[in-house]
């Protein structure tokens, strides 16, 4: 085979190699750094009527979301069920038994995405399997997310029946004195998020 012929096949190969190295080529997403300190994620239980809030004190997520491309996002929370606090000396020491969270036996609650889908307007719905003691459901979070700066805000809110993962059975599965119903909060702070 003749050089020229040669240089005439390998010149695209090589032109598609060099573009493929180079920093804008097309690839995976980066996933966002979570600032802890701004960053919240709390839950509110109704006993006797009253509704009660607590909050997770630890936490880490794992967020990979291009907002022109969410349906190739990912989004992976995992809690420290032992940093559940009320703030009182009294609930905060039952939380972690056996009976509520069972912390020793399940140190972490998990939330894995399975499909996330845009809603407009910096919403999205994110679908995935929530895990609690040891029990799994499939949810779908309601998300907005907004921009300001480098920061990245998702906040939303989501009811969870706590029966339907263990917490609070025996004797305290009776909702008229703990109601069923369980809301979680959350906002998750950003940074290294593609613009909306």
């Amino acid at each position: 085979m003749s050089s020229s012929l040669l240089s005439r096949t390998t010149a695209p190969l090589a032109l598609a190699a060099a573009l493929l190295a180079t920093p804008w080529a097309v690839k995976a997403q980066t996933p966002a750094t979570l600032v802890p300190a701004a960053s919240e994620i709390a839950f509110t239980t109704t006993p006797m009527g009253v509704p009660v809030e607590g909050r997770f004190g630890k936490f880490s997520a794992q967020v990979a979301l291009d907002p022109k491309k969410p349906e190739t996002g990912k989004v992976v929370l995992t809690i420290d069920t032992g940093s559940a606090r009320f703030g009182t000396p009294e609930l905060d020491g039952e939380i972690g038994k056996p009976v509520w969270l069972s912390t020793a036996k399940f140190p972490q609650a998990t939330f894995q995405s399975t499909r996330i889908s845009a809603a407009g307007g910096g919403r999205f719905q994110v679908a995935g399997k929530l895990t609690i003691k040891g029990a799994s459901q499939d949810v779908v979070v309601p998300v907005q997310v907004t921009q300001a700066g480098g920061t990245s805000t998702a906040t939303g809110t989501l009811k969870i029946k706590r029966l339907a993962f263990k917490v609070g059975d025996g004797e305290w599965a009776d909702t008229s004195m703990l109601a069923d119903d369980v809301q979680i909060r959350f906002k998750l702070a950003l940074t290294g998020l593609a613009p909306l």
